[in-house]
């Protein structure tokens, strides 16, 4: 029987999210799952919880795609691979929700200071991005945050225990869609040299 074609202008349901992250470290796993067991409670929240392998600091969002394309993920692991960066320290002491429009939030960490060395990363990351053709993929608007899971009620940003690490390496991740499944698919250290 002949492979049945999609209709036109329905293009197939996105299976497979590449994008760019930095991972905390395990010490800093715990403290993060700590805060947001207390979070949970404390504002009556229904929402699933990341799990503590799938924590991360988003970077750039390569896309969305049905079936993992080999064409993105070699300019994504080149792009990786010319990258030259120190060790990049992320310190997140508030939490709250970001509004958008959709019928869940997500809550958040985020900085209230020092979170340049992190937006400076992420811009050298573009630049390095757009050498490999993967401009329109380098997100020129950041806002440094780690999510900790979406939830349909509004939480206020308030301050909590301060979270800190350094980050010696980023990665590449495929994300297997609705599945909460997180792949690495390249590796790169942070050091000076």
């Amino acid at each position: 029987m002949p492979q049945q074609l999609p209709l036109p202008g329905l293009a197939a349901r996105p299976t497979d999210r590449l994008f760019f992250a930095l991972r905390p470290d395990q010490a800093a796993s715990a403290q993060i799952i700590a805060i947001t067991d207390g979070l949970y409670v404390a504002h009556g929240l229904s929402g699933r919880r990341l799990k503590a392998g799938n924590l991360h600091v988003s970077l750039h969002h390569i896309g969305d795609f049905a079936g993992l394309p080999n064409e993105p993920l070699l300019r994504a692991r080149a792009a990786g691979e010319i990258l030259r960066h120190g060790p990049v320290t992320i310190r997140f002491d508030r939490a709250g929700s970001f509004v958008r429009q959709h019928r869940t939030l997500p809550l958040v960490l985020r900085g209230s200071g020092q979170v340049i060395p992190l937006i400076a990363f992420q811009h050298e990351l573009g630049q390095a991005l757009g050498r490999q053709g993967l401009r329109a993929m380098a997100s020129t608007s950041y806002t440094p945050h780690m999510t900790l899971l979406y939830d349909p009620r509004y939480v206020e940003a308030k301050a909590v225990t301060p979270v800190e690490w350094t980050a010696t390496e980023f990665v590449l991740i495929r994300s297997l869609i609705g599945k909460s499944r997180h792949e690495v698919l390249g590796r790169w250290s942070l050091d000076a040299d």
